[in-house]
């Protein structure tokens, strides 16, 4: 079946609005015809990949995936292939299910995914809307599901989604080059930094949308062919996601549309926002309500591309991706243990103060919105669930990208582990690693001023000035917002999000919100109208 191109809503902001879109890589988009045929071959065969360069025939379809014509004369319920997941519906019997509470779970999210209410849901431990559950955690839910789900079969750990600490021993550019295969030759051209090594493309898109960049070259190995050997076809050569979409044409974009996709489901199942996945055949399939977080970013991925058919042996454990990744990789699980849950038992947010000097008025610009990524819908109509981040801008009778001398300060003490593309990292645990602990990322920083590489600061410690550079802005404006052990932490969620004592709380949509403080109440405005205006205190 063709895939279908759906038509992207451009969404214009006014003054302070921020994002990072597809188009901060510059890319100049060139129109290319559908490539994309029934024969088109889809990419992984776990007995032939080898070392060596591999290219398939592109009238040739790999034995182990069934053919999109096969699959289009079987009727709605699949017949499994050999090494096939079969899909069926959970036992819907008396009986509950008795689950273990996993990092970074809550209570709300936990009553989506299994189809009950919150008050249903018995546990020896203290259940609150307002904190994450301990790992471990035992849970006893009634058995509502009554509908096809998911293989309750667990393919990548949480922290090997994130940037998270299992990085720390990962060197991008000599696994690249060790492998000598298309992607280590290979060289990206990005708007804002110029030709690119793909090795370094790869990091960059890691670090700053905080993804494992061992899962990054898992799929473009898997996709495409482009780390251990040669991509398998002109289509993987330009679109190596196999996302045949012109508006995404190359390495990096392909990438940035890969992390976005994921990023919606990883993200949706942390908040209990996302219970389903639809497929391009019209099927659709309830997931597992046990499933961990990073293995929903795979089979959400792969439901964007795939039948059905094919995705149930993709997501196969003896022969699809995770067996290429554990092959490429080791054992992704072995290295999740050894750093341990993302989110220990009772982790709380450190005191933080808001982010500009006392006595300054600033304006509340944005509400709870993405962290780092795309901001509008994408072209399934869907958005990143973790809205991490908020705005603010210094107060001034003009509006756009102008100078300004006032100051962002530290909201708190740490190293600066990334300065640079107007972004400044806050490691607030001193180790120099952002994959660990607390880190604060300021975004939007301007060149002039900017802390450098390296330094210590403490509270109220100078940072720089706020700006339009970096990622895509309307307006002067700092972007500010947490990580946890890699993972973006949301504003108004489980872990709350307070500045000063303010704490933020979310609006209906996209940057609106608020901050509320004892009986006070401040309003996000996009245009920095008097309501959202705001003076931090001299002894804050």
């Amino acid at each position: 079946m063709l895939r279908i191109l759906a038509i992207f809503i451009v969404i214009t902001l006014t003054l302070s609005a921020c994002g990072t879109s597809p188009s901060i890589w510059g890319v100049a988009y060139t129109p290319t015809p559908s490539i994309l045929t029934e024969e088109t071959p889809l990419p992984y065969d776990p007995i032939a990949v080898q070392n060596d360069p591999i290219i398939f025939p592109t009238s040739t379809t790999p034995p182990f995936l069934v053919t999109e014509s096969a699959a289009e004369q079987t009727p709605p319920a699949i017949v499994p292939a050999e090494g096939e997941v079969t899909n069926t519906p959970l036992a819907n019997d008396a009986a509950p299910f008795l689950y273990y509470a996993q990092s970074g779970d809550m209570l709300s999210a936990i009553a989506k995914r299994f189809n009950v209410s919150e008050t249903e849901i018995i546990s020896d431990a203290d259940l609150t809307r307002t904190t994450l559950i301990d790992p471990g955690t035992l849970l006893v839910i009634p058995n509502r599901i009554n509908e096809p789900t998911t293989p309750n079969i667990q393919l990548l750990p949480d922290a090997e989604f994130v940037y998270s600490a299992t990085t720390l021993d990962f060197d991008t550019e000599k696994y690249v080059k060790s492998q000598n295969g298309y992607l280590s030759t290979f060289r990206d051209y990005l708007g804002s930094s110029g030709w690119i090594e793909g090795h370094a493309a790869i990091d960059r898109l890691a670090v700053e949308n905080s993804v494992n960049p061992r899962l990054l070259l898992g799929l473009l190995e898997f996709e495409s062919r482009w780390v251990r050997g040669q991509p398998i076809d002109i289509l993987r050569t330009e679109f190596p996601m196999g996302f045949n979409d012109f508006r995404y044409k190359g390495m990096s974009v392909q990438m940035t549309w890969a992390i976005n996709t994921m990023s919606i489901a990883y993200y949706g199942w942390r908040a209990g926002s996302l219970t389903h996945i639809d497929f391009p055949d019209g099927t659709k399939l309830r997931l597992d309500p046990r499933l961990n977080a990073g293995t929903v970013a795979v089979h959400y991925l792969f439901s964007r591309l795939y039948t059905q058919s094919q995705w149930s042996q993709i997501i196969s454990p003896n022969s699809g991706f995770s067996a290429m990744y554990q092959d490429m990789f080791g054992d992704p699980w072995a290295r999740a243990e050894l750093i341990g849950p993302l989110f220990p038992s009772a982790v709380n947010q450190p005191p933080l103060v808001l982010p500009f000097e006392p006595g300054v008025k600033w304006s509340f610009t944005g509400g709870p919105h993405n962290g780092w990524g795309q901001i509008s819908p994408n072209i399934y109509g869907q958005s990143h669930s973790v809205f991490s981040a908020i705005d603010f801008a210094p107060a001034a009778d003009k509006t756009g990208c102008i100078p300004t001398t006032t100051w962002v300060v530290a909201s708190a003490p740490g190293l600066v582990v990334r300065s640079g593309n107007g972004v400044v990292m806050v490691d607030l645990d001193g180790d120099g690693y952002e994959q660990t602990g607390w880190n604060l990322l300021y975004l939007h920083i301007a060149t002039k001023d900017r802390v450098p590489l390296g330094t210590w600061l403490e509270t109220n410690d100078r940072i720089g000035h706020a700006s339009c550079e970096g990622g895509v802005s309307t307006g002067t404006h700092l972007h500010f917002a947490r990580k946890f052990n890699g993972e973006w932490v949301t504003a108004d969620g489980p872990i709350p999000f307070v500045l000063s004592g303010w704490r933020i709380i979310a609006g209906t949509e996209p940057y609106k919100g608020q901050l509320v403080r004892d009986d006070r109440v401040i309003t996000a405005d996009l245009l920095s109208q008097s309501w959202s205006n705001i003076i931090r205190e001299e002894d804050e």
